[in-house]
């Protein structure tokens, strides 16, 4: 949602819009003729049908200024330059080219507002060479002024709108990313171990099905308990996403105290997993905490799917204001699944993106003694840094 801030630097668009603006010019540039006249003693009628034409050409000029604003700006400053060449009565119609320029910038064209504040400005330096009483040095030198400040004003609205966009794309595509990895840890977890428990009970009830039963039973429940698991998170995942506002309730997000769901899980799959703690592991800040478990979880999805390894040791070591986590298999490394979809290395990415988004750092390669190992480094305190898209 925009903040308040933006929408109140935002200007009504639209057809409605443009029709005000070119109403209420035509309002003020009129009433400023009359009183014009008034001061000159002169009737109404004096100004002519024509140069009221020509007011009504200028000011209704502005009602395409959103949708053709170079166009718009130059049948406006047309209009005021035949007005002022035919009718023998000042009047405040140089307003309306003012506005045009001011559009004209702001919609990015500044060497078109340039081009026609510059034409505008020679004829009236023309004028003034030729000795026009109502035009002077002075008044050329307030109307460049006036033509400076307006197409500056328009500029630098265009730029204050381009990086309000810039910003909002670029927050969107961050949150794009932090929900593709919530998705993808929270579902590709479970599915991993469904996979690999479903395949060993399609093996054990293939090669001989009466020895086998009870151990593909076992399987078959390990991915009843994967599946029902998978849904509760992916539900808890979609119903903060559901909620609207900056202020919506957030579901609790897990932590290193539900590290034991993920051995048991891993466990069950013919993994077997050690944890090992030192120093400060808990109680953690929130961000932290959630980083260190999708981490260690996206580690163990990786081992059971690609490192047919057998044994697997998680390190928590907490000090320093930092919490480093270690995983180490005893496997082959991240061989690339050929039914894997989507971009081989996506998890490692996504887990490398968490910390450096608290302003950690993670490193995966193999292990000097074999196998493949996973280190990431979290800052314990409570700060994060703009993560950048990913190209």
């Amino acid at each position: 949602m925009p903040s308040p801030a933006r929408s109140r630097l935002r200007l009504p668009r639209g057809h409605a819009a443009d029709a005000a603006l070119a109403s209420g010019l035509f309002l003020v540039v009129g009433l400023g003729t009359l009183r014009s006249l008034i001061g000159a003693r002169e009737e109404p009628w004096a100004v002519t049908a024509a140069n009221w034409v020509l007011i009504a050409v200028a000011c209704g000029a502005l009602y395409f200024s959103s949708r053709r604003p170079v166009a718009a700006a130059s049948v406006a400053a047309l209009a005021t330059a035949v007005y002022y060449v035919t009718s023998a009565y000042d009047g405040p119609l140089l307003l309306v080219v003012v506005v045009a320029l001011f559009l004209v910038a702001a919609a990015g064209r500044l060497h078109a507002a340039v081009v026609i504040a510059a034409l505008c400005l020679i004829g009236t330096a023309l004028g003034t060479v030729r000795g026009n009483g109502d035009v002077n040095q002075v008044a050329l030198f307030m109307l460049t002024g006036w033509f400076v400040a307006m197409i500056t004003l328009g500029g630098l609205r265009h730029s204050h709108l381009a990086r309000a966009r810039e910003t909002g794309e670029r927050a969107a595509t961050q949150e794009r990313l932090r929900i593709a990895r919530e998705l993808h840890d929270v579902v590709g977890h479970h599915l991993s171990l469904i996979n690999v428990q479903s395949t060993a009970a399609l093996r054990r009830l293939t090669k001989d099905p009466a020895a086998g039963a009870d151990q593909a039973a076992e399987a078959l429940g390990a991915v009843k308990d994967a599946s029902r698991e998978a849904l509760r998170e992916l539900r808890a995942t979609l119903g903060v996403l559901r909620e609207a506002g900056e202020a919506a309730p957030t579901a609790p997000a897990p932590g290193l105290d539900r590290i034991g769901e993920l051995t048991d899980a891993a466990g069950a799959a013919g993994l077997a997993v050690t944890v090992h703690r030192t120093g400060r592991t808990g109680p953690l800040p929130v961000e932290a905490d959630l980083a260190a478990y999708r981490i260690v979880q996206e580690s163990l999805t990786n081992v059971a799917r690609h490192a047919r390894a057998t044994r697997t040791d998680i390190h928590l070591d907490g000090e320093d204001g930092r919490l480093t986590v270690t995983v180490t298999d005893d496997g082959r490394g991240p061989a690339v699944d050929p039914a894997r979809t989507g971009p081989p290395g996506s998890g490692i990415t996504g887990m490398r993106e968490r910390a450096r988004a608290l302003g950690g750092d993670l490193t995966a390669g193999p292990a000097p003694g074999g196998g493949f190992t996973v280190r990431a480094t979290l800052p314990l305190a409570r700060t994060t840094v703009t993560e950048e898209p990913r190209r």
